[in-house]
């Protein structure tokens, strides 16, 4: 188990992700900093209060956020109030916004936005994993707020089917998009259509798959998940990620990413 979680390359801000890694379970929370306040503590109290037994629906997961908000909302009310003007008005109005993803032991997965769960299977080398189509990044995701309701249509669950051969990890969206992007490279006779699709979009993430699908003879588990995944130096990984970034392959973003 390992869980690495690093602020946007060369600057000096927050880090709105958060990670953990525990015996029973991984999980990453992208904090959204586009709107509402507190966004890296919301992201880091969802993670550290997921319950150990796996939530397995929409009701179960309704529930526990509903079980959990109202500490946080009174705490970061404070905090607000002690700021006072703007910060306490936009709290008010907006509240703190973060995507979540967790994979328990056993291979239960939830999501809610487009941070994104994985299985790796070594002895195939497939990859399973909790999103939809590469396309749909471009799509505004669904966020967990602090003060309001969730909605049924962001949640996803599931359940890999785990083996001995599998790698099961987790990753926020820019890193995600990565993966799922070299996966669907290196399998380009499979995935042209989807590649297509999110070509034909003509967005940031278009250009980064253009690249990606320049490049020669991708091999997927030597190129991404032992560079990746399998390296358990986390200062070679942020600089492989500082070189995919030099090379047009990864957005600039926090990076998040959890290993069972």
């Amino acid at each position: 188990m390992r869980a690495l979680s690093i602020g946007k390359l060369n600057e000096n801000l927050v880090n709105e992700d958060s990670a953990i890694a525990k015996d029973c379970l991984i999980a990453v929370s992208d904090g959204a900093g586009g709107g509402g306040v507190f966004a890296d503590l919301w992201s880091r109290y969802l993670v550290e209060h997921l319950p150990e037994e796996s939530i397995t629906n929409y009701e179960q997961f309704d529930k526990w956020i509903d079980g959990i908000w109202e500490p946080f909302y009174n705490d970061c009310e404070e905090k607000a109030k002690a700021e006072g003007g703007m910060l306490l008005n936009k709290f008010y109005d907006e509240g703190s916004f973060a995507t979540l993803v967790a994979v328990w032991k056993g291979g239960q997965w939830v999501s809610y936005g487009d941070s994104v769960a994985f299985c790796y299977d070594k002895s195939t080398g497939r990859l399973s994993h909790s999103f939809g189509r590469i396309a749909d990044f471009n799509n505004p995701p669904y966020l967990v707020n602090c003060k309001d309701p969730t909605v049924k249509d962001g949640f996803k669950a599931g359940r890999f089917d785990v083996n001995e051969h599998c790698i099961v990890f987790a990753a926020s969206d820019a890193l995600a998009h990565y993966i799922l992007m070299m996966y669907e490279v290196a399998h380009v006779e499979e995935f042209t259509d989807e590649l297509m699709e999110a070509v034909n979009a003509k967005t940031k993430d278009s250009n980064f798959i253009l690249t990606a699908l320049n490049l020669k003879n991708v091999v997927f588990e030597k190129d991404v998940i032992d560079k990746l995944v399998r390296n358990k130096n986390n200062w070679n990984v942020k600089q492989h990620l500082q070189k995919l970034r030099n090379k047009q392959l990864l957005a600039h973003d926090d990076y998040s990413l959890v290993v069972l």
